[in-house]
């Protein structure tokens, strides 16, 4: 019978998103065959993180400085806005080095099923940015699902009265996709392609 100091670090490595308890069983047993090595390399990681990372205050993105080094940075384009549903998206846009405008992170989608209305996204500060830093384009990065095109058509309603393009990623990007998922080029080719709403 295992211990049951592994049993709930088996437990608690299973609540990581994608992983179930097989999964985690062989993590554990991995860090248990490594421990001398990797275990005290990956609290130091964990530690580190912990203590040093912020979320930052302007477009919710995670690094040690708040505002973060990209809405920090002057290599940006300061007029171009990219709003997405989460910092994953951020990470996907940026892997491939194709973006060169700002972030917003909304937090996640409109939903009815679980309930997810706009006072529950980051809308209100995104339409503060725009006043703000006299953002002239948008770019609503968000899923092809129903909430997130449901989301899309909720905050391009909300900028209609506004002087401001608003774009979206081109097709290409599959029905149900995510922008992490995706490969470079495909990212690169819907950033190309899109298109005003």
């Amino acid at each position: 019978m295992t211990d049951s100091y592994i049993e709930q670090l088996i437990k608690t490595v299973a609540k990581l998103p994608s992983l179930g308890t097989r999964s985690a069983r062989r993590i554990v047993l991995y860090l248990l065959k490594k421990r001398a090595n990797i275990i005290p390399q990956l609290i130091k990681s964990l530690q580190d993180v912990y203590d040093n990372i912020k979320v930052c205050e302007v477009c919710g993105n995670y690094d040690t400085q708040s505002p973060c080094s990209i809405c920090c940075s002057c290599n940006r384009e300061n007029n171009v806005l990219c709003v997405i549903q989460d910092i994953s998206d951020l990470w996907a846009l940026e892997r491939g080095g194709l973006y060169k405008g700002k972030y917003h992170i909304l937090g996640g989608v409109l939903s009815a099923i679980e309930g997810i209305t706009p006072d529950d996204l980051n809308i209100d500060k995104m339409l503060s940015r725009i006043d703000e830093e006299e953002i002239t384009e948008i770019i609503l990065a968000l899923p092809a699902t129903v909430d997130g095109q449901i989301t899309m058509h909720y905050i391009s309603s909300l900028l209609k009265d506004k002087n401001i393009k608003v774009s979206t990623l081109a097709q290409g990007i599959p029905v149900g996709g995510e922008l992490d998922y995706l490969d470079d080029g495909t990212i690169k080719l819907a950033l190309d392609m899109r298109k005003q709403l």
